[in-house]
């Protein structure tokens, strides 16, 4: 599953769970992380939450995969149901807060992303979180606030 996924034939990743279903193969959670990558490169909002659906709670709150939930669904451009993920994540990391950072940003929210830059403890900052909310800034035309950042970088 993860090889044509990685290889942008996410569509038989679908085909591969459908078959899976039928034989009653329940997913791990690396089979789910990888259908949620799928998602994601499809875009198709039906596809994201048919396969959402189907995640067992027990899955759907585990941080690797709420992490990967934000992602798809500003990939998506479904922000809201993006950050009701993230309001649902218990013990917010460096990945989810940069995940959604990353969703404002792809969705021109580069206020939004900045704020949550500043809310995100030091300690959890890092180079990609750095330039996620450099970038959502620099497409929001945020230029000042974008230079406020990168001097408190550098």
């Amino acid at each position: 599953m993860n090889g044509y996924n990685l290889n942008g034939e996410s569509w038989k990743c679908f085909k591969i769970f459908e078959e899976m279903k039928e034989k009653d193969i329940i997913p791990d959670e690396i089979e789910w992380n990888i259908l949620i990558s799928a998602c994601s490169k499809s875009g198709m909002l039906h596809h994201c939450q048919y396969i959402v659906n189907q995640i067992p709670l027990n899955i759907q709150n585990k941080i690797r995969i709420q992490s990967a939930l934000i992602d798809m669904w500003g990939k998506c451009g479904s922000i809201e149901n993006a950050k009701k993920v993230f309001n649902l994540v218990a013990d917010r990391d460096t990945i989810a807060y940069t995940a959604m950072i990353n969703a404002f940003g792809l969705n021109g929210m580069g206020s939004q992303a900045a704020e949550l830059y500043r809310e995100m403890p030091n300690n959890l900052r890092d180079h990609v979180s750095q330039i996620c909310v450099l970038n959502a800034c620099s497409h929001a035309g945020l230029l000042h606030e974008a230079r406020t950042i990168f001097n408190e970088i550098s």
